[in-house]
């Protein structure tokens, strides 16, 4: 971990420069860089101890959890509870956050207990749990038919987490809950920053690179606030482009200050997303072609036209993440700033934190 309160100014000569403005905590994970073709379906359980291993409770010793490895035949051939109801769970814990993408499932060796449909849980802390959702709708997997045949899923979108949890569902109705797994993937790489609620991170852009016709922002945030400013980019007469948390819910503001010259255009304000606040980690991208501006919260996308909004916006080449770096400017927000954590901060696919991590 790096603590940082700086302004650094980079050479001209490069693509571009950055100021530093906060107190922040940056923390890097080694793997491939975010974005880049890799293979990403390692198994992941067979290797792990026996403390990696829990459940809500076990019909014996020779029934625990950690005889829940795919194929193996140990204790009494995998897991099962001491009692076959829909209160039961198994619990992985991979050592740190992983990226998931696949989920394989058997029942116990030689037995007559399976589970035939399961709900799939994930978590950072092991306490915080979200539900693995397709399509976003509630996805409960098909499970298996028989002891020993191996039912494999590949995740339509990939689960960033520490913990796993295989909640069942319904079981061989002349059997109990019996489970043997294995998950799949890699190593997740990630370029995370902490604001304090006090902080920001400001990066200034090179003029002469700047593309006026395409713009692209993503970010990943994570938070317990309800409130707070995640992007600001000011203007010379008031005009401005927000991205706020407000009660929960992500708004997408941009603002003309010449409301006489443009009284029809004068305000934008796009809200995606609710209980964002929740401690789990959203995603956001912003995309700007030409007029067309595409605003995406979760796989909630909002499509509009800016009918001419960024032809008049006379903004500076400064974008301030986490907050608004000088106390009374764009005085209708809350300007409150965000207290939480940023990761895989992309502007036109420069990392903003790996340049922060660098100075």
């Amino acid at each position: 971990l790096l603590g940082a309160s700086m302004i650094v100014n980079m050479d001209s000569v490069t693509e571009i420069f950055l100021k530093l403005l906060f107190l922040l905590s940056v923390h890097r994970q080694h793997m491939a860089v975010a974005g880049n073709k890799y293979n990403c379906d390692d198994q992941l359980v067979s290797a792990l101890p026996q403390s990696s291993f829990s459940s809500s409770s076990e019909l014996s010793s020779s029934h625990s959890p950690g005889f829940a490895r795919l194929n193996r035949r140990e204790g009494a051939g995998g897991w099962s509870p001491l009692v076959s109801n829909k209160y039961q769970w198994l619990q992985i814990d991979l050592g740190e956050r992983t990226e998931i993408t696949a989920v394989a499932t058997q029942g116990g060796y030689g037995s007559s207990d399976w589970v035939t449909s399961y709900l799939l849980m994930f978590s950072d802390s092991g306490q915080n749990w979200k539900q693995y959702r397709q399509e976003e709708s509630i996805w409960a997997f098909s499970g298996n038919t028989n002891a020993d045949s191996v039912v494999y899923y590949k995740l339509q979108h990939s689960i960033k987490a520490r913990f796993l949890r295989f909640v069942p569902l319904d079981w061989n109705p002349n059997g109990r809950i019996g489970m043997r797994i294995e998950v799949y993937g890699c190593t997740y790489r990630s370029e995370v920053v902490g604001f304090d609620g006090k902080s920001c991170l400001i990066y200034t852009l090179n003029k002469k690179l700047i593309n006026a016709l395409k713009d692209v922002i993503s970010l990943k945030f994570k938070t317990m606030q309800s409130d707070g400013i995640l992007l600001h980019r000011e203007g010379q007469n008031g005009d401005h482009i927000t991205m706020e948390l407000t009660k929960g819910k992500l708004s997408l503001l941009i603002n003309l200050g010449d409301t006489k010259t443009h009284p029809t255009i004068a305000q934008i304000n796009i809200t995606l997303g609710s209980l964002l606040d929740d401690q789990h980690w959203h995603s956001v991208l912003i995309e700007h072609f030409n007029n067309q501006v595409n605003f995406t919260v979760d796989k909630h996308t909002h499509h509009f036209h800016a009918k001419g909004e960024f032809s008049y916006l006379d903004l500076d080449y400064e974008l301030s993440f986490g907050g608004i770096p000088v106390p009374g400017k764009s005085g209708t927000l809350s300007r409150r700033n965000f207290h939480g954590c940023f990761e895989n901060i992309y502007y036109n696919g420069v990392n903003i934190i790996d340049l922060a991590r660098r100075h």
